[in-house]
């Protein structure tokens, strides 16, 4: 006979019955009934303690992002939940799939402003899939079902559940038998079978065919099929931000980044192709700079499972609704024979020659490049991603998270991602200050067996490092934190600097010493001030059996180039300093 559990055990059996082990979060007064059901549980579902709901959040995008797994993050009601607006508005950005579970007051005082009572689903309904206010614990099994059916499918994204604490103290006979029903939720997986003959087409007679790979591609699994792909059509490929990883950085195809700090010759590429492959991106305005002058000559094919996003911002001529690996694959199905593309494909390499041009032409104007222009600089930041880049070559067990700044593009920019998808962690469409830390925790979690490297600027590392506390009591020793610390917050500073007059309004900004900082959470604490003490200092937070802080005192006022100046062209750009 079925057994009566109470709503708070009922959430912990659905979500082991949808394949979770762990979650992130902070206790408090309308959750406490879930946290006293975990015990009976302790051995399936793991609970990593945060110091902060917004860490806990993050944590679960970490997870979520460096496994394609849901993350999950829990709030008590009140400001417990607003904590975790800020990392359900990323992951709505970022198409990461993440419930929030949430405890709400009783129902019996609901709308009646009880102690820490907040309308969680009304603050969220802008950033999140869906989210559920749930007053009964009967409909616990179904909706945990439901939710973790839409965070997961389609294009990823945060769902919510607010539940009543007496929804959660209630004891029932819970009902785990029945079918989802979701009438005007059906994703479509496989795309338009004609539309996506005719961008063969396109691509197999265009003479300046370009593709860009997205989030999508990495979102699917589709790094193999995107490679294959463009070896066979010859087409080079453009990797957006959250693309970065979905081809390997030394593939000859590979031109790297595109848009506002992006290369020269990408941007170029872009603004002279004649048939523009977008696959998993969504053409965000740091990608296009003004939209209306972006990709001038080329017409535009768009594969994106969110049909909303195609057309939205650039004109599309054929649209495919699809996931990213499923329309690759039928394109690869479809695709011409070898002798085929061979006489189709005789300017390939011209065009690619062209791009390489381009790329030697403008790459020699920019700063890591030319050495003569840090001569007098004690440390410059680009040494620091030389050496990093040196120690990710030899040793290809990593993932790199980063926080957002200068560090994050300099990172993008000069960091070579050939250890696959799922490798290259950050914040995008959010650019959420704070993030890499508690991200970077979940990643641990997630990939025990992997260095975990953290990029991160000194104004967002001083946001959200208090679960480096969190990762000393979890046990977890493989996270190793580089600060690029400049004593600016350094992008606003860079704004200031080329376009306001040098007017440094808010940015210069003072900091504790991070090496005795991270001792006194009992991390390893090592200060840089010098090129030379580089290297050594990543080799020896490396060979730390134990998480290692590596606070890089860099060149105070060092900018980021190449940069599209706000509403230019991406063919615009401000090539290096004056």
């Amino acid at each position: 006979m079925p057994e009566n559990r109470t709503g708070a055990q009922i959430m912990c059996e659905a979500l082991i019955r949808e394949g979770v082990d762990v979650m992130f979060g902070v206790p408090g007064g309308a959750i406490m009934p879930f946290y006293f059901a975990m015990w009976e549980y302790r051995e399936q579902l793991r609970h990593v303690l945060c110091r902060h709901e917004q860490g806990a959040g993050h944590a679960a995008e970490g997870y979520a992002r460096s496994t394609g797994r849901i993350g999950v993050c829990i709030g008590t009601s009140g400001p417990g939940v607003t904590n975790l607006v800020t990392p359900i508005a990323d992951a709505m950005m970022d198409s990461t799939p993440l419930l929030a579970i949430c405890g709400q007051v009783s129902s019996t005082v609901l709308g009646r402003d009880a102690f820490q009572e907040t309308d969680i689903t009304g603050i969220t309904m802008p950033i999140t899939k869906h989210n559920y206010l749930v007053k009964r614990a009967e409909d616990l099994p179904y909706v945990f079902k439901e939710a973790i059916h839409i965070a997961t499918t389609g294009r990823p994204g945060p769902v919510l559940i607010d539940i009543t604490k007496d929804a959660m103290q209630k004891s029932v006979v819970p009902n785990w038998d029945f079918k989802l029903n979701l009438p005007g939720y059906k994703p479509n997986y496989h795309g338009n079978r004609k539309q996506i003959r005719e961008a063969l087409r396109l691509l197999a007679h265009a003479k300046k065919p370009l593709i860009i790979a997205g989030n999508g591609v990495v979102m699917s699994g589709a790094s193999d099929e995107l490679r294959i792909f463009a070896e066979k059509l010859r087409v080079p490929v453009i990797t957006t931000l959250h693309g970065i990883g979905s081809i390997p950085e030394s593939h000859p195809l590979n031109l790297g980044m595109p848009g506002m700090h992006g290369w020269v010759h990408s941007n170029k590429a872009i603004q002279e192709c004649d048939v523009l492959f977008n696959i998993g991106g969504r053409f965000d305005d740091r990608v296009t700079g003004k939209a209306s002058t972006f990709a001038p000559h080329a017409k535009v094919i768009h594969v994106d499972i969110d049909p909303s996003e195609i057309g939205k911002n650039v004109k599309v001529t054929v649209p495919i609704v699809g996931d990213a690996r499923n329309v690759l694959l039928a394109l690869l199905e479809d695709m011409p024979s070898q002798d085929e593309l061979s006489q189709l494909h005789g300017h390939a390499s011209d065009w690619m020659e062209h791009i390489r041009d381009l790329q030697d032409k403008h790459q020699g104007k920019q700063q890591y490049k030319n050495r003569s222009a840090t001569e007098n600089m004690t440390l410059p930041p680009h040494d620091v991603y030389d050496a990093l880049n040196a120690t990710m070559a030899k040793n290809g067990n990593y993932v790199l998270v980063t926080d957002v700044g200068q560090h994050q593009m300099w990172a993008a920019q000069l960091l070579d991602f050939n250890a696959g998808p799922r490798t290259h962690i950050t914040s995008g469409g959010a650019a959420t200050m704070g993030f890499s830390v508690p991200a970077a925790l979940g990643v641990a979690v997630a990939h025990p067996e992997k260095t975990v490297w953290v990029v991160c600027g000194d104004g967002g590392f001083q946001m959200t490092n208090q679960e480096m506390a969190t990762i000393i009591q979890e046990g977890i020793k493989n996270v190793k934190v580089m600060v690029i610390n400049n004593g600016y917050l350094g992008m606003v500073r860079q704004w200031q600097e080329l376009f306001e007059n040098k007017r440094y309004s808010g940015t210069p900004l003072s900091g504790p010493n991070f090496a005795k900082l991270a001792e006194a959470y009992y991390w390893k604490g090592i200060t840089v001030e010098r090129t030379a003490d580089v290297q050594t200092a990543i080799d020896e937070a490396l060979a730390t059996d134990g998480p290692v802080l590596i606070d890089f005192q860099v060149e105070r006022e060092v900018n980021v180039f190449p940069m599209v100046p706000q509403n230019k062209s991406i063919g615009e750009m401000i090539e290096s300093e004056a």
